[in-house]
């Protein structure tokens, strides 16, 4: 038994290997479709999961952004939605307004691949601005109080073993304070 989990680990370990190379040489990264056995019945095959597209990858920075002021509520909150997906976030530029209350909601995109995780990430406490959310498909809200006037980058962190990591990718953007 202990060598079959052995065996396992190294199997999955090969197999991001493999995706990280060639993602990073530009390669298609799907599997081809096993070949039926005589006599197999056709459920016997299984295809492999399908490969999600990159979105927004390779294009013009300025043409993918998209900029979105965020909205003050009834309740005196500020409110943004974000969604991430494979290697991109939508909206990519959130301009909020100092010393008024923030609450954005972070979700996963449905058509985002399940087993590469993403996460969101903005580090500057001396803004007021802290928090790290690994992205779920289930939305997640993520409260804080802007209290520093100027621009704050937040993006995913995570990096397969071998290739370019998630904000290299294109998974990035900027959180904009305003006066």
């Amino acid at each position: 038994m202990r060598a079959f989990k052995s065996l396992v680990a190294t199997a999955i370990f090969l197999v991001f290997a493999f995706v990280g190379y060639a993602e990073e040489a530009g390669q298609e990264t799907t599997a081809p479709v096993p070949e039926a056995k005589q006599g197999a019945k056709p459920e016997a095959v299984q295809a492999p999961a399908a490969t999600q597209e990159v979105k927004h990858e390779g294009l013009d920075p300025a043409a993918k952004e998209k900029r979105v002021v965020a909205t003050v509520g009834a309740d005196g909150v500020q409110h943004v939605e974000i969604i991430g997906g494979e290697y991109y976030f939508d909206p990519d530029h959130i301009v909020l307004k100092v010393n008024v209350p923030v609450e954005i909601t972070v979700r996963k995109a449905k058509d985002t691949s399940w087993f590469i995780p993403h996460d969101i990430m903005v580090k500057a406490p001396e803004s007021g601005i802290d928090f790290k959310v690994g992205l779920k498909t289930e939305p997640q809200t993520v409260k804080f109080t802007p209290t520093k006037a100027g621009k704050y980058p937040f993006f995913c962190d995570k990096k397969p073993p071998f290739g370019k990591s998630h904000k290299d990718k294109g998974m990035e953007g900027v959180i904009e304070v305003v006066e």
